[in-house]
């Protein structure tokens, strides 16, 4: 197996669990608020990974904490749009509507780097755009609150792999440490929020106890670091086509765990959105030969 396709295949494992993470988030919002939610998340998997893996984080180096921070920044706007999204939508809504970062990403990095995307891109931007109008409209013609703090949450995530693909191509940052750091710098942003604007608190039960749980080891910091690494062996918008899988765990989760169903249009909107985002897939090859 080539290191691209152990790096794909990581990948999708990571996704996995982020689909999970939906109805374990909804889960959680039911005893803390967001902002807590997240300092938990982000303090607790850094503190597994810092002990586990002290002998490899102790010597880190300016840059790598200098895009750890920049990495970080991104990802508590990330985790804050899409906890308070997922706080005032579905969970299918909000596992679909995030997962528009492989159609963000690919459109900052036209601003950012200038890599031309593919002509298909276009379809994909019309397909996308009319299923999130399905999913999301109510009868009234109007969008949910949740459902566009989700949209902002893909375009904060899209940003963060670019930044995280510019910081692994550098030989002085350190992909694993970069993983780790973000996670303690995330924390932090996470901690000042809920002291400023939440209640700290402590998961109130069991369920509670193992949502946190399981979303600090597997869904942020196992999930995180492998996402780091993989980054050395693929682009940012091969990434972002990967995590199109997110929104198919998210909305299997939400309708076995949760009894989640939706609108008849809704499912058709999300059947759009997948196919947009199977149309970019077929563009890989091609954009990986001409960059």
């Amino acid at each position: 197996m080539t290191t691209q396709r152990k790096a794909d295949m990581a990948l999708v494992l990571v996704t996995m669990c982020w689909g999970i993470s939906y109805f374990l988030m909804d889960l959680c919002l039911e005893e803390m608020d967001p902002f807590t939610l997240n300092a938990w998340r982000f303090l607790g998997a850094f503190a597994v990974a810092a002990v586990f893996s002290f002998p490899r984080i102790r010597n880190v180096n300016k840059v790598t904490l200098k895009y750890a921070f920049y990495v970080a920044i991104a990802l508590t706007i990330v985790y804050v749009t899409c906890t308070f999204g997922v706080k005032y939508t579905t969970q299918s809504n909000a596992g679909f509507l995030c997962a528009m970062t492989v159609i963000f990403t690919p459109i900052m990095a036209f601003f950012v780097k200038k890599t031309v995307p593919g002509k298909k891109l276009y379809l994909v931007l019309v397909l996308c755009l009319v299923g999130i109008a399905l999913m999301s409209l109510d009868e009234d013609l109007q969008v949910a609150s949740g459902d566009i703090l989700c949209l902002m949450c893909s375009v904060a995530y899209a940003a963060d792999l670019l930044i995280t693909e510019n910081a692994v191509s550098r030989e002085e940052v350190n992909a694993y440490q970069l993983g780790v750091f973000q996670l303690l710098f995330t924390g932090l942003f996470m901690l000042a929020l809920s002291i400023l604007f939440g209640e700290p608190c402590v998961p109130s039960s069991g369920m509670g106890w193992f949502g946190v749980i399981f979303l600090s080891i597997f869904c942020t910091g196992v999930s995180f670091i492998v996402q780091s690494l993989a980054q050395q062996y693929t682009t940012a918008t091969h990434v972002g086509i990967i995590f199109c899988l997110e929104p198919v765990f998210a909305g299997i989760v939400a309708f076995f765990l949760a009894g989640e169903v939706l609108l008849p249009r809704a499912y058709l909107g999300a059947v759009l959105m997948l196919a947009g985002l199977v149309i970019m897939e077929i563009d890989i090859p091609r954009s990986r030969r001409t960059s």
